[in-house]
């Protein structure tokens, strides 16, 4: 196959979850023979096209700020969206593609390469990280139904679209009006390399690891903490950075057991968070919005005992399986659920045997079926 990914920003050269799906999955079916390229914004030093690690990189539109006030800036994913369809639109009336993959979100893009395979065979793979409905709210406040609108526009072009796990395809489902014709493939993991990682100089025996916002819930988890910690002479570990952390830093400096939490920023290196969850002894995150959540599935691979939110926004549950504990986003119960593990309670399957499931070669091995059946018509 010839493959035409999507995505304004391109792996390693801006670091994230769905450019790393779309890199972990790009070289993988390269290296098997496939002809990949990855169509983006000009984050790479060198010529507007270049090779990378057996993908061709072909910028469409130069590199630019991905954010404004702490929100991906709109204007910045329409600017793409307008700059792809041209450069798309002529390799796909070349019959140069088989297939495009597009990730969603932002959703113009996947607009952009709705029109630009008007009049050609080539069909659409769209990959939802997400289904926002009503979060768009609290994201966009009183412009939300413009974002529920373009969402729902998304949903009904014309498409073969993927989701990263079943929550988000039953989210996806609602916008759709049917399951029919979704599929699911998870987001991976490079198990050895998160076995390989470097034990870090200091370590926590409870750890947090995510963009510092709201739906988190790490303020939760501070007072949690503050409740085990009257009990048990434990430490807590924060890794991230994000609109909330001014706020949590003074939440935590007011706990009676302060002194045992400390806030690590954003840490620059993969392998030092990785490092961090080899080194913790529990890997607790209520995040109450995951439409995956792959730091559950890195921290199973590191073996921690993983805590999650049980909570119908969030796929930790399906993630986890029963290789982790999923408890309410609240005090006490987490709090519960924090002794229980701290008192040596272990979750029924192994966490590493769990986090395995999810390596990306199983990953881009399904991805490559699901892709094939979309260019054969088999979907």
């Amino acid at each position: 196959m010839d493959l035409a990914f999507v995505s304004n920003v391109v792996y390693p050269f801006v670091t994230g979850g769905a450019q790393k799906r779309v890199h972990e999955i790009g070289t993988r079916l390269a290296a098997q023979g496939h002809d990949v390229t990855v169509y983006g914004r000009h984050f790479w030093d060198g010529p507007e096209v270049t090779n990378h690690e057996g993908l061709t990189l072909r910028a469409v539109a130069p590199g630019t700020e991905l954010y404004t006030d702490d929100r991906r800036s709109i204007t910045e994913a329409i600017d793409f969206a307008a700059r792809l369809a041209p450069p798309l639109r002529k390799q796909l009336r070349s019959n140069e593609h088989d297939l495009v993959v597009a990730s969603v979100f932002p959703y113009f893009p996947v607009l952009s390469a709705a029109l630009a395979r008007l009049g050609t065979e080539a069909p659409i793979v769209t990959t939802w990280h997400e289904v926002w409905r009503d979060y768009w709210e609290d994201y966009l406040g009183h412009l939300a139904l413009c974002g529920k609108l373009v969402e729902r526009l998304t949903a009904w072009v014309p498409q073969y679209p993927i989701a990263v796990s079943e929550n988000t395809a039953n989210r996806l489902a609602e916008l759709r009006r049917s399951r029919n014709g979704i599929e699911v493939v998870p987001n991976g993991i490079d198990v050895d390399r998160v076995r390989a990682a470097p034990l870090p100089g200091e370590s926590y025996d409870i750890l947090f690891a995510g963009r510092l916002i709201a739906d988190k819930n790490v303020s939760v988890l501070l007072d949690a903490f503050d409740v085990v910690a009257d009990r048990y002479d434990v430490t807590l570990g924060i890794i991230g950075e994000g609109p909330e952390e001014d706020r949590l830093r003074r939440q935590a400096s007011g706990l009676t057991h302060a002194d045992r939490i400390e806030f690590l920023g954003f840490l620059d290196r993969y392998e030092d968070v990785l490092g961090h969850m080899r080194a913790a002894e529990i890997f607790a995150s209520p995040s109450t919005r995951e439409g995956f959540g792959i730091t559950f599935v890195e921290a199973m691979a590191a073996g921690c005992t993983v805590i999650a939110a049980d909570h119908p926004d969030s796929a930790a549950r399906e993630v986890i399986g029963d290789a982790g504990f999923t408890t309410e986003a609240s005090v006490q119960p987490l709090a519960d659920t924090l002794a229980r593990a701290l008192t040596g309670e272990r979750p029924p399957t192994d966490p590493l045997s769990r986090a395995r499931l999810y390596d990306w070669d199983n990953v881009a091995s399904t991805a490559e079926t699901t892709y094939e059946r979309a260019v054969s018509g088999q979907w």
